[in-house]
């Protein structure tokens, strides 16, 4: 009995020796993969553990941090990088302007046309952004309304995809004027000042008739280091500017501008006089208007009847007169309304309110 024994201790000393020889030799062959994963001081310094409990340890870490890595890797992989990140600048001259446009309006366009033409790559509200660069301005686009949807759908047709093609980051915004009472189409564009600016950081306010196409695409829908006065050649007026100190029709503030001349008068009921206004606020603010060439500042209009309710108003002329004296109190400072009804379309944001009657 201890004969087998002594023989069984010998051949399990002579084994264990053998397989420390095989493992030096492995070891010496690849020295270099194997010491990044067993360093040499744990080798010679095994202490209460086996060699082969701490090889076993040390390649399960290895394996799982190879395997948290790979994790990481994939999870990256999914997430898609930051748009803004790579996107230079929009160019200050956009490169798929045509230039001088044909403008006509075709009374059996219906709004399902329109929509099906325009609404590609909008957001709803009217909203719009270039997707391979970024927008050096963020402009609010601000028309004054009432009871005229057959001139918006042509406007909508046609400065949709001019906005897009001057590569604008811009939202549309139709202020309604509700009920019958008197116009006031200054007070409904410092509205749309304010409520532009609960939706989105706007920094430039573009402000339309609903009446006035562009017949040139190269008059930029942006604003300037002055006050813009853009429809300087309407067509009703065989495209010349009327008078030098005409500003009807569509003009853009940035918004520090905006907010230098006080935004608009509020007290200019019905038609006229308001345009006028602005003007000498510009001037007394000693700003001064900048324009396009009159080939560029070219506008057709859709004729109409003026609206019910808008007959000019023989008190508003008087009122010129004060404006160095009014403006500081008649303004986006004194401005009262309510808001009624807000509509989500997807050509634009349409914001009914009530703003008064005249005192």
């Amino acid at each position: 009995m201890a004969g087998n024994l002594k023989r069984s201790f010998n051949f399990l000393a002579l084994f264990s020796f053998f397989s420390v020889a095989c493992f030096a030799l492995v070891l010496f062959y690849s020295r270099r993969n194997f010491m990044a994963i067993v360093p040499e001081t744990h080798i010679l310094t095994l202490g209460n553990k086996t060699f082969s409990g701490i090889v076993k340890e040390r390649v399960a870490k290895l394996l799982a941090k190879r395997i948290e890595a790979s994790n990481k890797s994939s999870e990256m992989a999914r997430i898609p990088s930051a748009v803004n990140i790579t996107l230079g600048p929009c160019p200050d001259n956009p490169p798929d302007l045509v230039g001088p446009l044909l403008i006509e309006f075709d009374f059996r366009r219906t709004w399902e046309y329109v929509r099906k033409e325009v609404s590609p790559s909008l957001q709803k509200g009217g909203r719009f952004k270039p997707k391979d660069c970024v927008a050096k301005q963020k402009v609010a686009i601000i028309i004054p309304f009432r009871n005229r949807h057959e001139h918006l759908k042509h406007w909508l047709y046609y400065l949709h995809p001019i906005l897009k093609r001057q590569l604008v980051d811009y939202g549309v915004y139709v202020i309604n004027q509700d009920g019958e009472g008197v116009f006031n189409r200054a007070k409904l564009m410092n509205v749309g000042y304010v409520e532009a600016l609960k939706e989105y950081d706007y920094d430039c306010f573009l402000f339309s008739d609903v009446d006035l196409v562009p017949l040139n695409d190269r008059n930029l829908y942006r604003c300037f280091d002055n006050p813009r006065h853009l429809a300087i050649g309407m067509d009703k007026f065989n495209f010349n500017l009327p008078y030098k100190t005409f500003f009807g029709g569509v003009a853009s503030f940035s918004k520090h501008q905006y907010l230098k001349i006080n935004g608009f008068p509020n007290t200019y009921w019905g038609w006229g006089g308001e345009d006028d206004d602005i003007y000498k606020r510009i001037i007394f603010r000693r700003m001064q208007v900048s324009r396009p060439d009159l080939l560029t500042g070219r506008y057709r209009m859709i004729r109409h009847q003026r609206d019910e309710h808008n007959d000019p108003n023989p008190k508003n002329p008087d009122k010129l007169f004060r404006t160095r004296w009014t403006m500081n109190a008649d303004g986006i400072n004194s401005l009262k309304y309510t808001v009624k009804n807000i509509e989500k379309d997807i050509l634009y944001t349409f914001i009914t309110v009530d703003i008064g009657s005249p005192e």
